[in-house]
């Protein structure tokens, strides 16, 4: 909603009075009209709630209650003025709420629904009436009290039930609507208070603008005057120069040549940048004269086009102008009109690619000099059209902007067009091409001052004198002439030969000016082996790909600037301890913090020493080689600390082996004498068995035959136990897989009777290449240790403790499992329980001897063992063993 300011007066609180006052008779009309059509339309409710009968009886009250605020609307409409107009407002409401009351007590009275009429009474009256705290309140107390009165006349009533939840809701309402209008009321009134102090301000606000143009008249002297100040010391830093240029043409050294005709053309560039800064100041100000005289345009057009083709030529671009026939010599302000052409062209030069083509034309058109300069470059975009023409406007403002440039020329050439009286358009096709076209008249004599000129030159062209050359302004059209851009030669990317053959420290240099990168190459080349990269991204590859001891970058560059190079180099791990020293004109506080958070190692500001920029690459150079050494020597280190630990391990199992080797014999010397007593004394015990009964004879044989075979086992292991550490002839040899592991489980029949369960299944028919004797071996440790790991565990009831034995055919092998439902092993244990001497066993119980030779024996076999398992619920060991018909030769063989 827009309103009038208010009017101010001594009283704030009467003025918002004031202010609100046809806002609140708006709001009262809105709501009487809507009152007016619903009341009546509330028929339809009456005859779908009850019937005909009950609809025609509450009627009448509804149409006097639509006449009645149909009355307030018409008062409120014709008398706005109207002293009782809050009186008015309130009856809005009233109306409709004694109607509705009168309609509760007629019905059904405290549990009639239509207490919700009187909620919307209320909401109704807060949304659009939006009445002051008191009157909420009012109306609040006055619809409870309507509802309670209807209740009451009706007849007896419960209070619970209907009328508690009707008089809750109503409450409820109430608060909110009463809450709801002192929250509005108080936004209103601050927003008043704004208004009113905004209105105070105002003269204040008036008062410092023209403060402030004083303050921009005074910016504009001050501007023009220090403009005018740096001429004058830059003019004698310029004339010096040249004077030292034509003299050492043929005495001094190209590098000494190169860094003059640098300093010459930068010098050039900044007075240009000077002039055109003092004529924008000029313009302004209305300073500017124009002073014309007669200008053969064929000549001048040409002369143009010819002083800059050189430029054109070295961009490859095409340069053709032409002027009409019909043109011949008009009156204008040749230095103006110069000045304009000239913006012109180089701009379109600057920014069409290499084999486009700029057209350069002048035609009369209506009496108007119609000079047009149309190119085929990159274009600009239809929503930056609008804004060329503005002073220091630019389409690229990013520090990775490809063009330079302080975005004045063509701000000046549409004040020097208009300044004569003319205009400056332009037209523009984005990847087609620019054409901007400028209008100048063709007479002006309207002035007295410019026709005594035109007069006085007149005369002074038909007597012809020649004058001497004021040396002056002939430096300020030479820099007016100096094109403000770089050679297409200086932007090609130079591509690197020769890299890595010095020894000096590899720097790359990234700067997107080719002065300055040739400057920093000549000055830096002694020291240090240089590599070049004129923007963002090549900075980025060729630190990639050569990998230098340090970066010289620029802060503000194409493709990507000096902090997204920084960024993207930290990322990579092969650049990441690269140093990268910033170049940046700004030498703020935000900018050194940037600098830092983006990875530079330092930042130099511009204008910079070359002797700090040398000192402070030489310290960084030096920290980043020591580096190298440092991590080159780490990595010798580390190479010699994994050959130490390396010889270490096998010096360990060498002794491991040996120790092995030495235990077994002694084993071996110490067992085998009571071995063969034994044998003995069973030969002599057998040759007994005659001299018993007869009916003792047959178990006394079998007692002694099994206790022959288990003298005879004990023989057998202690043999392959001699053979752990050498090899034996018996692996080539096949023999029936469920054949030795009947035999091997015979060993542990006393076991099975215990309660121990056993689970086989092993197809008949599978045979194993290898030695039978170490392959029973391997099956009894194995099976000992999943009968001590059991031993261990408390089972479950209905549970008991398992040993699974199966097989079955794979490629050129046999898968034999081993599996138990023991406790489980430990994972932090479980790549150690093949190591020999390793145990869990208290001492006594074992010499952690049996895993180990299982684990040799299967690998002589050719095979291999693996293990897994579960705390708490097995432990499996699967053998993987060549079958009797596989190509692979044991070890023992090889």
């Amino acid at each position: 909603m827009t309103a009038e300011p208010p009017v101010l007066m001594d009283s704030l609180e009467s003025s918002f009075d004031t202010y609100e006052r046809p806002i609140r008779i708006r709001n009262y009309k809105l709501g009487a009209l809507l009152a007016g059509i619903f009341m009546p339309a509330g028929a339809s409710l009456d005859y779908f709630m009850y019937d005909w009968k009950q609809a025609m009886e509450f009627f009448p009250a509804r149409v006097f209650s639509a006449v009645l605020l149909a009355l307030v609307w018409l008062v409120l409409h014709y008398l706005p003025g109207t002293r009782y107009y809050r009186y008015l407002g309130l009856s809005v409401a009233l109306i409709p709420l004694l109607a509705i009351s009168w309609m509760i007590y007629s019905k059904e009275g405290a549990i009639s629904p239509y207490y919700a009429g009187l909620n919307l009474v209320m909401l109704g009256s807060a949304l659009l009436l939006r009445w002051t705290l008191e009157d909420s309140v009012l109306i609040f107390v006055l619809t409870v009290a309507a509802y309670l009165i209807a209740a009451v006349l009706h007849g007896p009533f419960s209070f619970q039930g209907l009328f508690f939840n009707n008089l809750y809701f109503l409450f409820v309402t109430g608060v909110f609507i009463v809450a709801g209008s002192w929250y509005y009321n108080t936004i209103r009134q601050s927003e008043f208070k704004l208004r009113y102090r905004l209105e105070e301000n105002r003269a204040e606000l008036e008062s410092a603008n023209q403060k402030l143009r004083e303050l921009d008249e005074t910016k504009s002297r001050f501007f023009a005057n220090i403009s005018h100040e740096l001429r004058t010391p830059l003019t004698l830093m310029i004339a010096p120069l040249e004077t030292l240029i034509h003299r050492s043409e043929s005495t001094s050294t190209p590098e000494d040549r190169d860094l003059m005709t640098t300093m010459h053309g930068n010098g050039m560039r900044l007075l240009k940048l000077i002039n055109d800064l003092l004529d924008l100041v000029r313009l302004e100000s209305g300073r500017s004269q124009v002073r014309v005289q007669w200008v053969e345009m064929s000549e001048f057009i040409h002369g143009l086009s010819t002083a800059i083709g050189a430029v054109a030529e070295d961009k490859r671009v095409q340069l053709h102008a032409k002027v009409q026939s019909d043109v011949g010599t008009v009156l204008a302000d040749p230095e103006k009109l110069e000045r304009i052409c000239l913006n012109l062209l180089f701009n379109a030069v600057k920014f069409t690619a290499s084999g486009g083509r700029v057209d350069f034309t002048a035609a009369k058109e209506d009496g108007w000099l119609v000079v047009e300069v149309r190119d085929t470059g990159m274009g600009i975009p239809a929503d930056q059209l609008p804004h060329i023409f503005n002073r220091f406007w630019q389409a690229d403002t990013s520090s990775q902007r490809k063009f330079q440039g302080m975005g004045i020329g063509l701000a000046l050439v549409k004040e020097l067009a208009e300044v004569q009286g003319g205009s400056v358009t332009a037209a523009s096709v984005v990847g087609k091409g620019t054409t901007m076209t400028v209008k100048l008249p063709l007479h002006l004599t309207e002035s007295a001052e410019i026709a005594e000129e035109v007069l006085e030159v007149a005369e002074t062209s038909a007597e012809p004198q020649k004058q001497e050359k004021n040396w002056i302004a002939d430096l300020y059209r030479r820099a007016e002439m100096f094109p403000a851009m770089t050679s297409l030669q200086a932007t090609l990317r130079p591509v690197e030969t020769g890299i890595g053959r010095s020894k000096k420290p590899m720097l790359l240099i990234a700067d997107d000016e080719p002065d300055m990168l040739r400057f920093l190459k000549s000055q830096l080349s002694n020291n240090f082996e240089i590599l070049e990269a004129v923007d963002g991204q090549q900075a980025v590859d060729k630190a990639a790909q050569f990998l230098p001891d340090i970066i010289l970058s620029d802060m503000m560059m194409p493709e990507k600037d000096g902090l997204q190079v920084c960024r993207e180099l930290r990322d990579r791990t092969s650049t990441r301890s690269i140093p990268i020293v910033l170049l940046t004109a700004r030498a703020d506080e935000k900018t050194k913090l940037e600098c830092l958070a983006s990875g530079a190692s330092d930042f130099l500001p511009k204008p910079f020493s070359m002797t700090e920029i040398m000192v402070r690459l030489k310290n960084l150079v030096d920290s980043r080689l020591y580096q190298k050494e440092l991590v080159v020597q780490k990595q010798h280190l580390e190479n010699a600390l994994e050959q130490i630990k390396e010889t270490e391990s096998l010096l360990v199992q060498n002794e491991k082996l040996a120790s092995l080797g030495r235990l077994s014999a002694g084993l071996i010397h110490e067992i085998n004498n009571p071995l063969n007593y034994a044998r003995q004394g069973l030969h002599l015990i057998g040759r007994s068995t005659q001299s018993l009964p007869e009916s003792e004879r047959a178990n006394f044989a079998d007692t002694l035959k099994d206790v022959e075979e288990g003298v005879n086992r004990v023989i057998q292991i202690i043999s392959d136990l001699r053979g752990f550490t050498r090899n034996t002839s018996q692996l080539n040899h096949a023999f029936d897989l469920k054949t030795m592991v009947d035999t091997g489980l015979r060993f542990f029949s006393h076991i099975w009777k215990d309660g121990t369960q056993r689970e086989v299944d092993i197809p008949s028919g599978l045979e194993v290449k290898g030695d039978s004797n170490q392959f029973v071996q391997v099956l009894i440790n194995l099976i000992q240790n999943g009968l001590d790991a059991m031993a261990t565990k408390e089972y479950a009831a209905g549970e008991s403790p398992c040993i699974s034995l199966s097989a079955h055919t794979g490629t050129d092998k046999i898968i034999f499992s081993i599996k138990d439902n023991g406790p489980g092993i430990p994972q932090e244990i479980r790549d150690k329980i093949f190591d020999p001497f390793f145990t869990t066993k208290d001492v006594g119980q074992g010499m952690g001897l049996g895993l180990s030779i299982c684990n040799r024996i299967i690998a002589d076999h050719g095979g291999r063992i693996e293990v897994r398992s579960q705390l708490g619920l097995f432990t499996e060991f699967i053998l993987e063993l060549p079958s009797a018909d596989s190509t692979h030769k044991p070890q023992a063989d090889i």
